[in-house]
Order: structure tokens, then sequence, then C-alpha cells
């Protein structure tokens, strides 16, 4: 099941409220942990017993340490950290990494002429990344002082499977809505902000990511892409990506806020960014801030010397990348990233720095070139694009991508970019052209988002690109 979906909205949804509106304040944890519980094994009830068995041992492991360290005993504490986080990553190393180690492996046999190995893949779960960090940083923060182990097993529990951000996150800390888990409340005020920012994200879902979906398919699918051809796909899946992870983040943040959890923003217009070490503070925000906290400053941060801050810089990005998903390419896709950021680093602590018309358009060509990487779903796909983006397969738009490229997927395309370049036009533009305050801004979300179902009821539902990482 996924939000844009008519089971969702027109199922789900409805009856998980007048179910959550109905429940008593102190059951309302056990109303939310079911209604998410049903809601992961829409997808394979099989996989909830890796939903529960990882809740279990994350709870059980707080509560372990939280005794351990009101004894005094830090040793014993961080043993059990430490074998929580070993389970916990190899929870996730087997179910995402296992196919792309053993195909790796049988691809070196078969370049030794010997036999490779049988292996059957492993389905991925879905949302596995996303919970087994919220399970990591919430152990690492009891260990650290920062949150009070819970107690409750269901309060706990839809913490960890809240359906609203379960599957493709933000990736919500536990010290964000500790005091929401057991305080919270249904509020108008609530339920209207948090219906507008679902509403935003279902047409930056539907309208733009969705549309954009079949020019990106073609483009990447292209054996020998011209120039046009390889830029036009790259930047459609530019916006694709953006107005997929972004509107599905609005939505997590609407359903939160309906429920009375305010959890953080997760963009902050990324594609406006003027430097590496910019875009980072403003794309994925819960992931990035997440690698700080608990993978470069752990690894030493900036504490150790320049060459050792930039080897952390490259590592932690270089991990970072591969767990958005089983391939080489996410690696590479990270440590492109990793060196930019050290080389952003290197720059700006030597005192240089470029005006904005030449760092803007710097900085959003590495972007896009490491999202040919992020895209590619193989080293073949990759070489091809990148070979088209320097031009190596001729420069005029193709036939192919001159057909995709319809009246919609046009429109659409010149619509994400004036959303895109919006936030920084608007302060310029004229006071008629600016979006006026008041009732408009609470239509116009609305009517978004009754066109965007009528463009549903007309295509099928496009999974949200996350699901996969």
């Amino acid at each position: 099941m996924v939000f844009v979906s008519v089971e969702f909205l027109a199922l789900f949804l409805p009856v998980f409220f007048i179910a959550y509106a109905l429940t008593p304040k102190p059951w309302r944890n056990l109303t939310l942990l079911a209604a998410s519980w049903v809601f992961y094994a829409w997808w394979k009830p099989i996989f909830l017993t890796l939903l529960v068995a990882v809740t279990i041992l994350a709870w059980a492991f707080g509560l372990f340490i939280a005794h351990s360290m009101a004894r005094g005993d830090l040793k014993k504490a961080n043993r059990q950290l430490t074998w929580s986080i070993i389970l916990n990553i190899g929870c996730l190393a087997w179910f995402k990494y296992a196919n792309l180690l053993v195909s790796t492996l049988n691809s070196g046999l078969e370049m030794a002429h010997t036999q490779p190995l049988i292996w059957d893949d492993i389905i991925l779960p879905i949302g596995l990344s996303f919970f087994v960090m919220h399970s990591m940083s919430y152990l690492i923060d009891v260990r650290r002082g920062v949150v009070q182990a819970q107690p409750s097993f269901v309060a706990f529990g839809a913490y960890i499977a809240m359906f609203g951000q379960l599957i493709a996150g933000p990736i919500v800390r536990y010290s964000w809505v500790d005091k929401a888990i057991t305080e919270r409340s249904l509020t108008v005020d609530g339920m209207v902000l948090g219906g507008r920012r679902f509403m935003i994200g279902f047409a930056m879902k539907v309208l733009i990511a969705d549309s954009l979906s079949p020019l990106v398919e073609v483009a990447f699918k292209l054996p020998h892409p011209s120039l046009a051809d390889a830029w036009l796909g790259c930047l459609a899946y530019t916006l694709q990506l953006y107005f997929d992870f972004a509107g599905y983040s609005a939505m997590a943040i609407g359903i939160g806020l309906m429920l009375g959890f305010n959890i953080h923003e997760n963009f902050n217009n990324p594609y406006l960014s003027v430097s590496i070490q910019d875009f980072w503070r403003r794309w994925h925000i819960s992931l990035s801030t997440w690698l700080r906290d608990y993978l470069y400053i752990p690894l030493g941060g900036n504490r150790q010397g320049v060459v050792r801050t930039y080897f952390n810089l490259i590592a932690t990005m270089a991990i970072g990348g591969l767990w958005h998903g089983a391939s080489w390419t996410f690696m590479v896709w990270g440590m492109i990233h990793g060196i930019s950021l050290a080389v952003d680093r290197w720059w700006t602590r030597s005192g240089r720095s470029l005006p904005g018309f030449i760092s803007y358009p710097l900085t959003m060509l590495v972007v896009m070139l490491a999202w040919t990487l992020f895209r590619a779903n193989d080293w073949g796909t990759a070489i091809a694009m990148l070979s088209g983006q320097i031009g190596l397969h001729g420069v005029p738009l193709g036939d192919q991508l001159r057909v995709a490229l319809r009246p919609t997927e046009s429109f659409f395309l010149i619509a994400g970019l004036i959303c895109v370049w919006y936030p920084a036009l608007a302060e310029r533009l004229p006071q008629r052209l600016q979006v006026p305050p008041g009732w408009w801004n609470m239509l116009w979300p609305v009517l978004l988002f009754l066109y965007s179902l009528a463009v549903l009821k007309g295509r099928e539902t496009v999974p949200f690109l996350y699901f996969q990482f």
C-alpha cells in the first residue's frame, strides 16, 4: 500500500482516523501501532515478523543498556550497545547486501572460469533501511543519555512503525518525538496544517514526479543516448527524484502533524544550493544529520587532522551511498559527493570563494552527474549515459526521446523547474505575481489535490523511488 493509491486514501486513512479519534487517549499508541503493522503487512505479511523482531530487539536492548547505566556498569552498557548494533547491521546486511556480494563473487568466479555459486535472490523488505536506522539511533541515544529508555513496548513500537514515515522516511529520531509519544493530542490546527502538507506532497508526487517517470524510463534505456538525450533524461530524473521524495516527506510530515507529531523538515530547496556542503544541508536533511551524528563524528569528524577529516568525509558518504541500495554505483555516487565535500571544505578553508553565477551551475553539474550514477541500474547504463553527456553519441535529440517528450511531460518538466526556482525568485517578483496570504494559501493545495486525484484515476500507481532503498 502506498500513499498515492485508492486503498490508502479511500479505505486505510479514513478508517484509521475514525478509529484513532474514537480511541481513548491512553490507548491511542496501541491503535497507531496496530494500524501501522497492518499498513506494513499489506505488502508482504511475512516481513511483518522482521519489523516486529527489530522492534523487540531495540526495545529490549534499550532497557538493558539503561539498566546497566543506572548501575554504573558502563562497560556492560557498551557491550550491549555493540551487540545491538551488530544485530541491526547484520539484519540490514543480509537482506540488502547478500545478493550484491554473491553476484560480485560470481562475476569474479566466472572471470576465473570457475563454477558460480547457486543463489536465489533475497527479497528486500520495504522500509528496512529506515526502521533499522531508527532502531540504531535510539539505542545510541539511550547509551549517550540523550533520551530515556521507553518502558512501554506499545509506545516504542508505535515510534518505530509509525506508518507515515515507516516506508521511506524521514529518519525520525526518538528524541524528536519522545514527549509526543505520550502527550500528543488531536487538534483542529494540527489536522488543518497536516492536511495541507499532505495535499501538497501528494500533488508533488502525482503531478510532477509521476508525470516525468515515463520520460526518465525511456532516456535511461537508450543504448546510445545523444548529448540532448542524456541531459534531458538526467534533468527529468533530477526533478522526478526531488518531487517524489520531497513529496513523500511532505505527506509523512503532514500525517505526523495530524496525529500531533512535529517531524522535522527533510528538504529545504536543495536545488538552490551554491555548494556541495550547502546541498547536503538542504537535501534529505534527516539522513545527512544522521550520518554526521552517528557515523562522521564517531569516526573522528574533523578532530584528528586535515587528512583524517577528508578521509572521514569520503568514507561517511561512501557508506551513505551504499546505504541507498545494493549496487556499487550507489557507493561511487556517495564517494563523488564525499570527494566533492572534501574539495569544497579545502577550498573554503583556504579563503577562496566563487561568485554565485559560477558556484551554482558548478554545484548542480556535480549533483546531476552524480544522479546519473544513482539512477543507472548497472554500469552499462551509467557508462552509456555519461558518454552521452559528453557528446560521444552525437548531439541532437533522438527519435525515441522526442516521441516520449509529449505535451504532458514537457509541461510538468517546465512546471518542476518553476517550482524549484520560485523560492529564489519570489522576493523579486512583482506583488501581483506573488502568492497572496490568507484563504488562497488553503485553497490552492485543495485544488491541486483534487486535480491530482483525477490524474491518478487515469494512470497506474507509481511506487515511491525510495521504497527500494
